[in-house]
């Protein structure tokens, strides 16, 4: 079913007449006459015809008209209208509202647990779907952002530990939200919802693996700079030898090279401060 405009008129036009109706329809009985009765009562049966075709439309609200079970349209705009009488009118907020989903608990693309919960941002675009094609609307998108949230986290790991995995939970959080909001836009369009935008406000490891996890990443980080510490100490260590050579002219042997390359290498890798030690040579 799809939203369409219904009969609408300026209101307060409306009112008058009814008002007008009204007064007259009593006036007429108040002459007391039968002819005059009748037309009385038949103008104040009018009038309550006529009012109850008035309704009044708050700004960012629609109201969708029914009659006798039958959609027959909506109005959008805010005032006083007068439409078909009769009508049952149900309103509808088209305010921007947000909803929080709950911590979850979801395996991520490795399997890990982790937690996560995010915040939607949406509005009600198709009155006639929000109210007809679903049974409750906003309880619909509380239940289909869970689903989403949870079918998004499971495909995504939670942090890289090698170069294979472009995408990650924690290290692309805007990558992410936005295939939330498109996954979930397709799951809310029968509802006449649209998803304004999604964000991730937790997520963290479940506290059964957090500290496993954490000296996982702590080692990661140690070897990632123990990695550059080495390739330092090798690039010094190359310039040390070369220059050694070229301002002493000293022709050094592969032992030699390989005794001062060790002894570098130990200095600047070694995490406590080196010793001196002084080569000394007996005589006879």
């Amino acid at each position: 079913m799809t939203e369409k405009t219904v009969f609408h008129v300026n209101g307060y036009l409306g009112l008058i007449i009814a008002i007008a109706l009204l007064l007259l329809g009593g006036w007429c009985i108040w002459l007391q006459t039968i002819a005059l009765v009748v037309i009385g009562v038949l103008l104040i049966i009018v009038a309550l015809i006529a009012g109850s075709s008035l309704t009044i439309i708050a700004p960012n609200e629609a109201k969708a008209l029914t009659f006798f079970g039958q959609y027959v349209g909506t109005i959008r705009q805010a005032g006083l209208f007068m439409t078909i009488p009769l009508t049952n009118k149900t309103p509808v907020s088209l305010r921007v509202r947000n909803f929080n989903s709950s911590l979850l608990k979801v395996n991520d693309l490795r399997g890990n647990p982790v937690e996560i919960a995010a915040v939607i941002v949406f509005k009600v675009v198709d009155t006639s779907k929000a109210l007809f094609d679903v049974d409750d609307y906003e309880q619909f998108v509380e239940i289909q952002s869970e689903s989403a949230i949870r079918h998004m986290a499971s495909e995504f790991p939670y942090d890289a530990f090698d170069e294979s995995e472009t995408v990650t939970l924690r290290s692309n959080p805007t990558e992410v939200s936005n295939q939330l909001t498109e996954e979930l836009q397709s799951r809310l369009d029968i509802a006449g919802v649209k998803v304004i935008e999604t964000r991730l406000t937790h997520l963290a490891y479940a506290t059964e693996i957090a500290s496993a996890m954490l000296q996982r990443q702590q080692s990661a980080a140690i070897l990632s700079a123990r990695k550059i510490i080495v390739d330092g100490a090798v690039s010094i260590t190359e310039d040390a030898i070369r220059k050694l050579q070229e301002d002493t002219d000293l022709e050094l042997s592969d032992d030699r090279k390989l005794q001062l390359i060790n002894n570098v290498m130990v200095t600047i890798i070694s995490e406590r401060g080196t010793q001196p030690v002084i080569n000394t040579t007996e005589t006879k």
